[in-house]
């Protein structure tokens, strides 16, 4: 029985995806992107040595689509900012939960490094000088908002140990400075560990309000108050 004849016709290939090919992002991922991209760049390189055509590079779109949802480089930053400065202010006031003195001050000190640490570019974009102000504000005035708070604390505490409650405002930026100073320093060298960091912050804080003296003095200018 003779064979019967095989189809020899070439089989359809299937067509392969194009390679290289982009996805077309909405407006509002492609402003996501563009924020993420801007927030990489500045923390890297601060505001004043980033440029559109870098951002727009990176994001891999044309200088005008940058200029289409932040109107430049100015409103691109102040945007970034403002999400930083919201984010980590969010961060400092929700930690504030435990009645203790101590324990707020260890929950203030923890929550700055802890942003530090999970957020670095973000921290890296707060702590860069620049000239443009978002609305929210920057690293100093967080930090404003978060002394503003530890001075409430302070205050009660200082009426109940029989201190000037209107001292309170000086010592409570000298604490928030001192830990968000230190926390800087830690953003480079990350050791010891965070909680180490915490506590030995807090202890410095908490032993020194414990000794506090009513009426300081200075020792090398006796007389002069």
């Amino acid at each position: 029985m003779a064979d019967e004849p095989r189809d020899v016709r070439p089989a359809r290939q299937t067509a392969a995806p194009k390679t290289g090919s982009r996805v077309r992002m909405s407006f509002s991922q492609r402003r996501e992107q563009l924020i993420a991209v801007g927030r990489q760049l500045f923390a890297e390189r601060g505001f004043d040595a980033t440029s559109i055509e870098e951002i727009a590079s990176r994001a891999k779109v044309s200088k005008p689509v940058v200029y289409e949802h932040f109107g430049g480089k100015e409103g691109l930053y102040a945007v970034v900012v403002d999400r930083e400065v919201t984010s980590l202010l969010t961060r400092v006031t929700s930690a504030l939960t435990a009645g203790h003195p101590r324990e707020l001050l260890e929950q203030a000190a923890l929550a700055l490094l802890d942003y530090i640490e999970e957020e670095t570019n973000g921290f890296r974009v707060l702590v860069r000088e620049s000239p443009v102000m978002s609305s929210s504000g920057n690293f100093s005035s967080v930090l404003n908002d978060v002394a503003h708070q530890v001075e409430h604390i302070l205050g009660a505490e200082f009426k109940t140990r029989g201190y000037d409650p209107k001292l309170a405002e000086l010592y409570s930026q000298a604490l928030v400075g001192m830990v968000a100073l230190t926390g800087r320093w830690w953003l480079e060298v990350r050791k010891p560990r965070k909680e180490t960091v915490a506590a030995h912050l807090v202890n410095l804080c908490w032993n020194g309000l414990a000794q506090l003296e009513a009426k300081p003095v200075l020792l090398t200018r006796k007389g002069v108050k």
